[in-house]
């Protein structure tokens, strides 16, 4: 088969949700794949410090903060930070409404200390994102008190609430610059609001554009594989996509196919089925 581009979200896709440790028989189909000409990126939310740790893995290139920053190699090919003046704004009109905030910056994430407490009261294993953050922040990976915000770039804000209705002003000042990407999760003893405050900029689709076209690639030669909402540009975009089992249903219905969940090597047998490796 030709040679492909092959884009992976990593919570909920390529590892556990807020594991940095892939199953072993991912990387493996990773590194047969990458033998025989195909590439492969990592394609998440995650900035750059939070994904760091799947480095070592020796992936192609990456995506990250949702599209907003993007490497082929040690090349960086794209870097859109959020203008300073947006994230003050944001961080008062959603604090001043209760909302839950994380803000991702290149190599630190900053969030609310009593997002926590809110995640200790709702464990709940069934979306990949807020399952990345509760992990996060009950393990102190890598997430620091927003209180400790130097007002170095930021490339998202990651938003909780438990009312939609909460995010109103928001989009009133916001919505114009800023994409609210946001889904629903029932949990324990509430329902969350879940989603991002993303930079109408760029967007995981649109990074998978860039990185076909400075690598020549035709778009029909990609493959996304993803899982959460926050994939659904990609997945729209690439030329053939894949929805993991443990991943949210409406997503399921736009993919091409639905493999196997990340705890059960999902990922090897999507690249076996497709012929990504042989």
């Amino acid at each position: 088969m030709g040679k492909k581009l092959i884009f992976l979200d990593i919570d909920g896709t390529l590892t556990s949700a807020g594991s940095n440790v892939p199953p072993d028989s991912a990387l493996e189909a990773v590194k047969k794949a990458q033998e025989i000409g195909h590439k492969v990126f990592l394609c998440t939310g995650r900035n750059p410090g939070m994904l760091a740790p799947l480095l070592k893995y020796g992936f192609d290139g990456v995506i990250g903060c949702a599209g907003g920053y993007i490497t082929i190699g040690d090349e960086v090919i794209y870097d859109c930070p959020m203008e300073e003046d947006d994230v003050k704004t944001a961080l008062d009109v959603l604090h001043r409404n209760g909302v839950f905030c994380t803000v991702e910056a290149k190599d630190i994430a900053y969030g609310d200390s009593n997002l926590a407490e809110f995640f200790a009261d709702n464990a709940d294993e069934g979306n990949s994102e807020i399952e990345r953050w509760r992990k996060a922040l009950s393990s102190n990976l890598g997430i620091h008190d927003i209180k400790e915000y130097d007002g170095q770039p930021v490339y998202k804000v990651v938003i909780m609430c438990t009312e939609d209705k909460q995010l109103d002003e928001a989009r009133k000042l916001l919505q114009d610059k800023y994409e609210f990407c946001m889904q629903i999760v029932p949990l324990k003893m509430t329902k969350c609001v879940n989603g991002e405050l993303i930079n109408r900029k760029f967007d995981k689709g649109r990074a998978v554009i860039r990185v076909a076209e400075a690598l020549g690639y035709d778009i029909g030669d990609t493959v996304g594989f993803g899982d959460s909402m926050n994939d659904l540009e990609m997945i729209k975009t690439v030329g053939y996509s894949v929805c993991m089992a443990n991943g949210n249903e409406n997503l399921k219905k736009l993919c091409d196919l639905v493999c196997d969940s990340v705890d059960d090597d999902g990922l090897a047998k999507a690249f076996k089925q497709l012929k990504l490796v042989e």
